[in-house]
C-alpha cells in the first residue's frame, strides 16, 4: 500500500508479510511489537516506539487486522514513521490484510473479574465482565454532529471499517500550526463546516462509527481478546491507553506463555 500520512504529508509505502511471533511493525530495519506497552504518543494518533525507531497512525491498520482476526503472524514494515491515512478509514487496508490467508489461532482472551473504569477530564471509558461488545458514544457542539452513539459485537465490527477519520473546518489552522494535518485533504478525512459536511457522508452516524473504529484498532494493542463488555463516552486514543493499562493490571492472567513484546496481566 502506498499513501500519504495524514500529519506529516509524507509518503509511505507498506508491505504485510507473513510471519511467526507477534504481530509487530518494521520500522528502519527494527521490529516494534504491536502492544501497548510500545506506545510513546496518543495525541491525535497513536504512536508506537522501539529502541529509537516509532510508527504512527497504525489504529486503522490493527482494527482491519483485528476484524479479520489476526492478533499474531503479520508484520508490516513500512518506509516512513506515519503509515499513510488511504481513504481515512480502515477499509482500504482490509483487501491486502484478507490476502494474507487465515490468521493464526487466537490467543486466550483477557477476562476481568470487577468493572474497569478509568477517566480523563469528562471522558469515561468502563470494561465489564461478559460478553465481548463495544458502545461508543460522542458528543459534539456542531449541530451536524450532536450527540450519537454506536453499539455491537464482533459480528458487527465490519462494519466500522468504512468509517473516515473527520475534523471540523474551524480547528484546521490550528493543527497546522500545531505541524500536523500537513497531509489532510477532502479525499482523506470527513471536515465538518459551519453548514455540514463538506463531502457525502457513508453512514448517516460516520463520526461516532470512526470513533468505534478507533477504539478497535486502538484496543488491539492488547495482543489478545478482550472478553468483556466495553463502554465509552467521549473517547480518545489517550482515554484508550489508560484503559488498557488498567485492564492489563487487573485482569485474570493467561493460562499460557506469553508472545515477545506481550506482558502477562
Amino acid at each position: 500500500m502506498r499513501g500519504v500520512g495524514l500529519h506529516s504529508g509524507t509518503e509511505c509505502t507498506v508491505w504485510l508479510h507473513r510471519s511467526e511471533g507477534p504481530l509487530r511493525f518494521r520500522r528502519a530495519g527494527t521490529d516494534i511489537p504491536a502492544h501497548v506497552s510500545r506506545v510513546a504518543s496518543t495525541d491525535r494518533a497513536v504512536t508506537l516506539s522501539q529502541g529509537g525507531a516509532k510508527v504512527s497512525l497504525v489504529e486503522h491498520l490493527l482494527a482491519a487486522l483485528r476484524v479479520a482476526g489476526f492478533y499474531s503472524g503479520v508484520v508490516v514494515e513500512a518506509t516512513a514513521d506515519e503509515l499513510p491515512i488511504l481513504d481515512g478509514s480502515a477499509l482500504p487496508w482490509l483487501e491486502h490484510v484478507e490476502a494474507l490467508g487465515a490468521p493464526p489461532a487466537a490467543p486466550e482472551p483477557l477476562k476481568l473479574g470487577a468493572d474497569v473504569v478509568v477517566t480523563r477530564g469528562s471522558s469515561v471509558a468502563r470494561a465489564s465482565p461478559g460478553s465481548e461488545s463495544l458502545s461508543c458514544r460522542i458528543e459534539f457542539a456542531h449541530p451536524a454532529i450532536g450527540n450519537q452513539e454506536w453499539s455491537g459485537g464482533p459480528v458487527g465490527y465490519g462494519a466500522l471499517l468504512g468509517a473516515r477519520t473527520f475534523g471540523l473546518l474551524a480547528e484546521a489552522e490550528v493543527l497546522v500550526r500545531r505541524g500536523l494535518a500537513r497531509g489532510a485533504s477532502l479525499e482523506h478525512a470527513i471536515v465538518f463546516g459551519d453548514d455540514g459536511p463538506l463531502r457525502p457522508l457513508r453512514f448517516e452516524d460516520e463520526p461516532v462509527r470512526h470513533k468505534a473504529l478507533d477504539a478497535l484498532g486502538d484496543l488491539a494493542l492488547l495482543a489478545r481478546p478482550l472478553e468483556a463488555s466495553l463502554t465509552i463516552e467521549r473517547g480518545s486514543h489517550a482515554l484508550h491507553h489508560v484503559l488498557m493499562l488498567a485492564i492489563l493490571s487487573r485482569a485474570a492472567p493467561a493460562r499460557t506463555g506469553t508472545q515477545p513484546g506481550q506482558r502477562t496481566a
